[in-house]
């Protein structure tokens, strides 16, 4: 039997993993494509931070938000996200960078939000596994 027949044969026995394979890589190049704009790595989100009184915005679930995030961040997890966007009024003017665990769910609330008119949103590149691999802290500490 050829190869190809045989890549022809695994792909109809499982086309749920290449249907998942096509959404992973889908997401992945809108990130890198759409990622770039509007995004911060670790370092410039900490100056925005300490500087600029940046507010940050983490969409993970509650769970994994209580296991440990950036020092001051708010809670608001992407289950929902639209619906608890009035609570994010009152910081409409400042800096926002929004994190979640690799990048890409937070890229999704930046859109959300450019499209509320919030302006100076930033996404954190790499998520908080890029936070941890600069060695920047966590904490476990509600706000």
């Amino acid at each position: 039997m050829p190869l190809l027949d045989q890549l022809v044969e695994f792909v109809g026995n499982h086309w749920y993993l290449f249907l998942a394979l096509a959404v992973i890589v889908g997401l992945l190049t809108h990130n890198l494509i759409v990622g770039g704009q509007g995004s911060v790595d670790p370092l410039q989100a900490t100056e925005m931070m300490n500087h600029r009184d940046a507010v940050v915005i983490d969409v993970r679930p509650a769970a994994d938000f209580a296991k440990g995030h950036i020092i001051n961040a708010l809670n608001i997890p992407m289950n929902g996200f639209k619906n608890q966007l009035a609570t994010l009024t009152k910081y409409k003017g400042k800096p926002m960078v929004v994190s979640c665990r690799s990048g890409s769910q937070s890229s999704m609330a930046c859109s959300q939000l450019r499209k509320e008119g919030y302006e100076e949103i930033y996404n954190l590149r790499g998520g908080l596994m890029a936070w941890e691999s600069a060695n920047l802290p966590l904490t476990r500490k509600k706000r």
